[in-house]
């Protein structure tokens, strides 16, 4: 069964039909969803979520993106959602240079804080990081992130050599649809890379459909073709791909 490590269903790309897809996870192999905060104002709508449907878990924390909208308040809520028996992570939260809708210095900041909270709940963290390789990584450095309680770079980007950097942290790499693409050669070199036991599947939905979807609103019923991508890079079986990810998954979120 399929392990689905990161997702929005929150998000309003589903309003039309998001009890409909959700229900047809089930018969469709996925097991188990991690559904995953963003924004201040989506914290509440991922609680909703966890609580309706048993095979769907959350994350809750504030992408880089919305950090603007992050106070001591909105920290004591999600110090307080840690504490849900269904709260398994903190995240998404990190460092976002490409986007420039927050400052660099802030982000830092509420990326350190939020990291805390992990700390704090013995929680593992998922982190964001786009075109903010050497700031992200020095920040986990800096944290000491290999002794913290596990975590995950969602949708990861970088190099076969930064790769290696957080792998020896003992964190793991989220692997979603742009791992199909053509032009994604940075990536396969990634995968062909990293050790299977470190590899979590991930779709990011809506967004980052894998070919042949790419260009429409992804779900989680797209993964297969993430997980294919990879057996064939690696030359493994796809039940492989698909077993071992999903025990990585279990491990890192601690759902037995």
């Amino acid at each position: 069964m399929i392990f689905e490590s990161h997702a929005h269903y929150d998000d309003d790309a589903f309003d039309a039909d998001r009890e409909e897809l959700l229900n047809s996870f089930q018969e469709n192999g996925i097991e188990t969803v991690v559904n995953v905060c963003a924004a201040v104002q989506d914290i509440d709508r991922t609680v909703e979520l966890m609580e309706k449907y048993p095979f769907i878990y959350g994350a809750v924390g504030v992408h880089p993106d919305d950090v603007g909208a992050l106070d001591h308040k909105v920290m004591k809520k999600l110090d307080r959602l840690c504490s849900h028996p269904k709260t398994v992570a903190v995240g998404e939260i990190g460092l976002d240079y490409y986007w420039e809708k927050e400052n660099h210095q802030i982000q830092k900041q509420w990326f350190r804080a939020q990291l805390e909270l992990a700390k704090k709940n013995k929680m593992p963290f998922i982190v964001h990081s786009r075109e903010a390789a050497k700031d992200t990584y020095d920040v986990l450095a800096d944290m000491k992130a290999e002794n913290m309680y596990g975590g995950v770079i969602h949708c990861f980007s970088y190099s076969v050599e930064e790769a290696g950097k957080y792998l020896n942290m003992g964190l793991y790499l989220g692997i979603g649809g742009v791992v199909t693409f053509a032009n994604a050669r940075k990536l396969k070199d990634v995968v062909a890379y990293a050790p299977l036991e470190q590899i979590l599947l991930e779709t990011d939905s809506p967004y980052l459909a894998p070919v042949p979807r790419r260009g429409k609103r992804n779900s989680s019923l797209n993964i297969p073709y993430i997980a294919q991508q990879i057996a064939m890079i690696k030359a493994i079986d796809y039940e492989e791909v698909v077993n071992v990810t999903c025990q990585n998954a279990k491990k890192l979120f601690r759902l037995g």
